[in-house]
């Protein structure tokens, strides 16, 4: 009986084995990702210290116009641009668009932020097995100077398999989760008031994924004077829970 009680999920294994392309990007999206990313809130406790963001409607708000203006305008564009590029071998666009990214910061915290979590992925790939047995896949991302988190995060995408629109979509997620994460503490909002915010929020990823995925680069931008000055006013915000 036990013999046969096993054998349907062992043909269920083998059949789910296409499906490790998502349990890495899966992986990739968790909050578990040790990077560091529950440290940062990109201006939003600024937002909430200076009464730009008090209820859950205000952080809807907030989180949700950056996710349009700045995230699938800019940011989710050029890490796809990545995605392709490492596929294609063209690590000379790789550090192009990296170069690009880290100009793009506004403040002092914001490429601080992305210099500290692309390391911490870079170093992170370098260590895994799954990602080492890639041949030239460590060298090439280990070559690049000064790796920002999209240009880290791009690669194991692309070392995985992962399809770009997957791949997109769940890097909106994962910072639409860490911004609702934050919001959570610093406003403070209830957990069921964070999860009514993904619930919301999530629903526009997708769109907003297929609109990264076909933005032409002279279109990208990632105007949003709000968080540049949020983000600059957190600098020298008197008590703080997060780095940014």
């Amino acid at each position: 009986m036990i013999a046969a009680d096993r054998a349907p999920a062992s043909r269920e294994v083998t059949s789910g084995a296409g499906l490790l392309p998502l349990v890495r990007l899966l992986q990739l999206a968790s909050p578990a990702l040790p990077v560091g990313a529950y440290t940062y809130s990109q201006g939003l406790e600024w937002a909430v210290e200076s009464g730009t963001v008090r209820t859950e409607a205000d952080a809807a708000a907030w989180i949700g116009d950056l996710l349009e203006w700045n995230l699938a305008r800019f940011e989710a564009p050029l890490m796809a641009c990545q995605l392709g590029a490492w596929t294609a071998a063209d690590d000379g666009e790789v550090a192009r668009l990296n170069e690009d990214f880290l100009a793009s910061r506004e403040t002092a915290e914001l490429r601080a932020e992305t210099v500290q979590m692309g390391w911490s992925m870079a170093k992170l790939l370098a260590e895994l097995d799954a990602f080492a047995a890639l041949p030239g896949w460590r060298a090439r991302l280990l070559a690049v100077d000064t790796p920002c988190f999209p240009t880290a995060w791009s690669a194991a995408a692309a070392a995985w398999q992962v399809a770009p629109e997957q791949a997109v979509a769940a890097y909106l997620w994962a910072w639409t989760e860490n911004q609702v994460m934050a919001a959570v503490k610093a406003v403070p909002l209830g957990q069921s008031a964070g999860q009514r915010l993904l619930a919301t929020l999530g629903a526009g990823i997708p769109p907003l994924a297929q609109l990264a995925l076909h933005l032409p680069e002279a279109r990208w931008s990632n105007y949003t004077p709000g968080l540049a000055i949020a983000s600059s006013r957190h600098e020298t915000q008197y008590t703080r829970l997060f780095r940014s």
